[in-house]
C-alpha cells in the first residue's frame, strides 16, 4: 500500500521541490520536511503526559496502567524510528536526483501517518498494529536498501568522500 500511496502523491499532487544544487542545502531541506514528521512524537508525549496525570496509582513510579503503557510504549518505538528514519532521508537526499527531490516531503508525510495509523491500531489492540507498524517500517527498509545501493554500487567511489 506505501509504494501506491507514494506514487499517487507523487503523481497528483501539485507541487515540486525547490531549486537544491548543493547538498548543504538538500540536508536542510530534509531537516524541515523532518521536523513534521516529529509531529505524531510530540502528540503521543502530551497524551502520556496527560494520561499518566490522570491516571489513579497511588505510586508515581509504581505499575503502570495499560493506557499510560500504550502511549509510553508509541512514544518510545516512535522516537527510534524517527531517528532511523531521518539518517535515512539524509542520506537519500544526497544521492537524489533534482526532479524526484519531491520524495523527501512525501515520505515524510507517509511516515507521519503511518506513525498515528499505528496509534490508532495499537490502542484498539496489539494484534492490529501490523499494518501501521508495516507502513512505517517497510519505506524505511526500501530507503535503507537505496541508499546501500547508491553507496557502494552508483557511486563507490565517492563513499568516504
Amino acid at each position: 500500500l506505501s509504494p501506491c500511496l507514494i506514487y499517487g502523491a507523487y503523481v497528483f499532487l501539485p507541487f515540486d521541490a525547490p531549486l537544491l544544487p548543493t547538498v548543504s542545502a538538500r540536508l536542510i531541506y530534509t531537516l524541515r520536511c523532518a521536523a513534521f514528521a516529529t509531529f505524531p512524537i510530540i502528540l503521543g508525549m502530551i497524551v502520556s503526559g496527560i494520561c499518566r496525570l490522570c491516571s489513579a496509582a497511588l505510586e508515581p513510579f509504581g505499575e503502570l496502567q495499560r493506557e499510560v503503557e500504550l502511549h509510553r510504549t508509541y512514544v518510545s518505538q516512535s522516537v527510534h524510528l524517527f531517528i532511523l528514519y531521518f539518517f535515512n532521508m539524509a542520506v537519500l537526499a544526497t544521492y537524489l536526483q533534482q526532479e524526484v527531490l519531491k520524495l523527501i516531503p512525501l515520505l515524510t508525510g507517509l511516515f507521519a501517518i503511518s506513525r498515528l495509523i499505528y496509534w490508532l491500531s495499537y490502542a484498539i489492540g496489539r494484534s492490529f498494529r501490523a499494518f501501521g507498524f508495516s507502513m512505517t517500517f517497510l519505506p524505511l527498509l526500501a530507503m535503507l536498501l537505496w541508499n546501500l545501493y547508491g553507496m557502494f554500487v552508483l557511486e563507490p567511489d565517492n563513499l568516504l568522500a
